[in-house]
């Protein structure tokens, strides 16, 4: 008898072999027929998944930001559940840790979702799957802002596509950008230099510029 493929496992694998390649020598070399070596694959197997490059890239793409919002909801959940004031500190510290290099899986996410958007700008096949990861990430930071600014509970509205930042008035739009150029700043230098930006110090930088904006409404009262 033929054996029976699971079609979702298969494809989580191929998506695995393409953050490999992406993290070794760059989404460039991402071809089908690298992807099928890299997976132990025959390149006919991921054409059954997959029509091109283009299209394995797309639902790559799209694979990492899920796993990544994943990871922030469920943040959000533990933020919501958070009662004083200690504990919503560790819970947005938490969540926001989702984004960074952290560990092995976080770095290769955080390598292959960098790359893919830095790819996006002059691949257009990648501009939606950018646009909408990027405003479900913003939301979801724009929650976490509101939090830290206001000491509003995190609720499930976070969510939704209307949600954070999106609806939030300047200032709090100012500070989820900022928040969300830090991030992307650590996890990048965290990537290129990990000797010196260690998880730890991650997190120091992290803590101090969550401080910074609590400070930053003290004194603005």
């Amino acid at each position: 008898m033929p054996k029976i493929v699971d079609a979702a496992q298969r494809r989580q694998e191929i998506v695995g072999a393409v953050c490999r390649i992406i993290a070794t020598d760059g989404l460039e070399r991402a071809s089908l027929r690298e992807v099928a070596e890299e997976a132990g694959l025959a390149v006919g197997s991921v054409r059954h998944y997959f029509d091109s490059s283009d299209d394995l890239l797309a639902y790559s793409f799209a694979a990492v930001s899920d796993r990544l919002l994943t990871r922030l909801h469920s943040g959000l959940t533990g933020l919501g559940t958070a009662t004083h004031d200690q504990d919503r500190s560790r819970a947005v510290l938490t969540l926001l840790g989702e984004f960074l290099p952290l560990d092995e899986e976080r770095a290769m996410d955080a390598c292959a979702w960098l790359a893919f958007r830095n790819a996006a700008r002059i691949r257009p096949f990648l501009a939606a799957e950018a646009d909408r990861s990027h405003r479900a990430v913003a939301a979801v930071v724009g929650r976490v802002v509101t939090v830290v600014l206001r000491g509003d509970a995190a609720g499930d509205d976070a969510t939704g596509a209307g949600a954070g930042v999106l609806d939030a008035g300047p200032q709090l739009v100012t500070a989820a950008e900022h928040l969300l150029a830090t991030l992307d700043g650590l996890a990048m230098h965290a990537l290129l230099q990990p000797g010196w930006m260690s998880p730890e110090m991650c997190r120091d930088v992290l803590e101090s510029h969550i401080e910074g904006l609590r400070r930053s409404v003290g004194a603005s009262h």
